[in-house]
């Protein structure tokens, strides 16, 4: 299935975890894929697994807490391909688990920094192109935990996902008419980076705690991605898709 063929698909935090399984999952549906992170090595080894698709891509260095470096990535996309037609706003950051009164008060700006404002400000850039177009697609990726917090010690991550569900929301709203689709994800229970480096200690017992019974994995989260960009889900707007294994039906 090649219904990305011809656009150009933006992921931010596309090097790893879910981020590469979506950069993955565009490129192999014809997509040219532009993946934006802070590890030059390891943004390249993802270009290069996605070359070995016969995708075009590029690793362009980013920092999204800093906005010149968002702005740097926006006007080098469409400097050097034209136009952006997706974008996948992944990057993230959780903090060390710990409860609010013994965390380091400076979390708070790297977490927000990372997890809300640099969706804010890559929202802004993204949807002026697209709707000044009359098109485009954005999904945003969130949390079970910005709508119900399942992790005590990690209140920060919680609020800056439920910060985001609602960000996106308003712009959904504002933009809908100008032809410009806004979703999100909310993964749940998903084998990555972030997860291991969570503290989980017993991934079996997680499980069994799922009405799936299993962990969820990154190319999972990334089909769903996949089709809330796609003109499958053309009439889908500002909604959160909950891949979670069946975690928010408990």
């Amino acid at each position: 299935m090649r219904d990305f063929e011809g656009k150009v698909v933006l992921v931010t935090g596309g090097a790893t975890g879910i981020g590469r399984a979506a950069a993955l999952a565009f490129a192999r549906r014809g997509a040219t894929v532009v993946i934006a992170g802070r590890r030059r090595a390891e943004g390249e080894a993802a270009v290069a697994a996605l070359a070995e698709t016969g995708a075009a891509a590029r690793f362009v260095p980013t920092d999204v807490t800093r906005p010149d470096e968002i702005e740097r990535l926006h006007r080098t996309i469409l400097s050097d391909l034209g136009h952006l037609d997706v974008a996948f706003n992944n990057a993230g950051y959780q903090e060390p688990r710990a409860p609010i009164a013994e965390q380091d008060a400076g979390l708070y700006e790297r977490v927000f920094d990372t997890n809300v404002r640099s969706v804010y400000l890559c929202l802004q850039h993204q949807i002026r192109h697209m709707a000044e177009r009359g098109s485009g697609a954005i999904v945003v990726n969130a949390s079970v935990s910005g709508l119900r917090n399942p992790n005590p010690g990690l209140a920060l991550y919680s609020a800056s996902k439920a910060a985001v569900i609602s960000l996106m929301r308003s712009a959904a709203m504002e933009y809908a008419e100008r032809g410009v689709r806004i979703n999100a994800v909310a993964p749940g229970r998903v084998v990555t980076d972030m997860m291991l480096a969570s503290k989980i200690m017993d991934m079996s017992a997680v499980a069994a705690g799922l009405p799936l019974r299993r962990m969820g994995q990154p190319e999972e989260v990334a089909e769903a991605v996949a089709w809330l960009a796609s003109d499958a889900a053309s009439f889908v707007v500002g909604h959160v898709l909950c891949t979670d294994g069946g975690f928010m039906a408990l």
